[in-house]
């Protein structure tokens, strides 16, 4: 009898740390993904910043809509 409930303890046991397992690497696998997608943006608002700066420097106007240097 107490066999029966030691391997049924055992068992729930086992279920529950594989649902804690699965449920946290769903965790780590979303927050990898959000920050791969800030670093791409903060890389990509970095580049624009260069872009911007070089175009006033060099004497021109930013288009804000086009993203783009408008001038010489």
């Amino acid at each position: 009898m107490w066999a029966r409930v030691i391997a049924g303890g055992l068992a729930l046991a086992g279920l529950i740390w594989l649902v804690v397992e699965i449920r946290e690497d769903g965790a780590r696998s979303v927050t990898t993904k959000i920050e791969r997608q800030n670093n791409e943006a903060a890389s990509s608002a970095h580049s624009k910043r260069i872009d911007y700066d070089s175009c006033l420097d060099a004497g021109g106007l930013w288009n804000f809509g086009a993203g783009e240097c408008n001038g010489p």
